[in-house]
């Protein structure tokens, strides 16, 4: 449909984040009748903060809209190749996986979907595909760029495998491990940061942009759009889940917004700086590993709550304090990671 702007990379991205606006503000407001009718709600955990349990009963599963203004964008605004498939497929993927968590959760009248072995079992799946088409079918070297530093080549074990009609398949095993903690760790730990009304959608929306900024100056225009349509999709998103939220994305859209931040970071090669830009997610993943771990350990808590979102709101910071807090500071960070990576550029460039 814009084809006629091809020779107009810029304006082709900020059409994408258009349409992710659009699209998204258009459905959401049908998907939230539908689910009100059919009384289809998110169940609220009993030992999560007594604030939250006016939140039960809220609308969720918001991540389709959000993937199908994505999918929209991806595929009226750019000119689809094997990239623009290869990224959607692993994210729509990721977001039928968590859409089954959702109508598990739904179904049992419970806060807890899928098993935790199920849903490591599919995103694993889903991340090693996307790792081998991505080595295999975008060129993506198996190494991994620590600026001004070193360049880890994480190549040197490598098994290819024949295949018929005298093609290949190589399997670089350690980029493969490294990309599955990126992949799946990222996902999972966008999933545990939508704990708060707009913080997830928000936070995912300033890492988009600097993603999309990112691919853009390596002239991989449409994962630029693709990010771009995400950083939309959330902005659209955002005018119905903030604080009081109309309805949650769930895990349909959280587990899918990491997965396409992390595949994003292997097909633009920034995985080491991904963990700067998204230092957020990590930080909240963090808070829940040591909560665990310190725990069984001593029988003592680290945080008040994990994850870390919770810990403050248990500090007496209001919901909305602490939303607009972590957007500020994911701000910073994504910025932070952004002056690496464009500074490390300009050196090697």
């Amino acid at each position: 449909m814009f084809s006629y702007f091809e020779n107009y990379p810029t304006f082709l991205v900020f059409m994408a984040v258009v349409i992710g606006v659009l699209v998204t503000m258009l459905l959401t407001p049908v998907l939230i009748r539908i689910l009100r009718r059919e009384n289809i709600g998110q169940q609220v955990r009993d030992d999560g903060p007594q604030t939250h349990l006016v939140k039960s009963g809220t609308p969720t599963m918001g991540g389709i809209v959000m993937l199908i203004a994505v999918v929209a964008a991806g595929f009226v605004v750019g000119v689809p190749d094997i990239e623009t498939y290869i990224l959607i497929a692993a994210v729509v993927l990721t977001g039928i996986v968590g859409l089954i968590d959702d109508v598990s959760s739904i179904a049992h009248e419970r806060s807890l979907g899928l098993t935790p072995k199920a849903k490591l079992a599919f995103q694993f799946a889903i991340s090693l595909t996307f790792i081998l088409c991505a080595v295999n079918m975008l060129d993506i070297q198996p190494t991994v760029e620590i600026p001004f530093i070193c360049t880890l080549d994480l190549g040197i074990l490598t098994t290819t495998i024949p295949l018929p009609g005298g093609a290949e398949m190589s399997i670089p095993w350690l980029y493969v491990v490294f990309d599955l903690i990126l992949l799946m760790g990222l996902s999972n730990a966008v999933n545990l940061t939508d704990g708060l009304d707009g913080l997830a959608g928000g936070t995912v929306m300033i890492v988009m942009i600097v993603m999309a900024a990112i691919a853009f100056r390596e002239n991989l225009l449409e994962p630029a759009i693709f990010s771009a349509a995400i950083a939309g999709a959330c902005v659209g998103f955002l005018w119905f889940n903030s604080h009081p939220a109309d309805i949650f994305m769930g895990d349909t859209g959280s587990l899918a917004l990491g997965q396409a931040l992390g595949c994003l970071a292997v097909v633009t090669k920034t995985e080491f700086i991904v963990l700067i830009i998204g230092a957020l997610f990590v930080a909240e993943a963090l808070s829940v590993m040591i909560q665990v771990a310190w725990f069984k350990r001593t029988g003592e808590r680290v945080f008040l709550m994990a994850p870390l979102h919770h810990h403050f709101e248990k500090k007496g910071w209001s919901e909305t304090k602490v939303v607009v807090r972590f957007w500020i500071i994911s701000g910073l960070l994504a910025a932070c990671g952004f002056v690496l990576y464009f500074s490390s550029s300009m050196v090697t460039g």
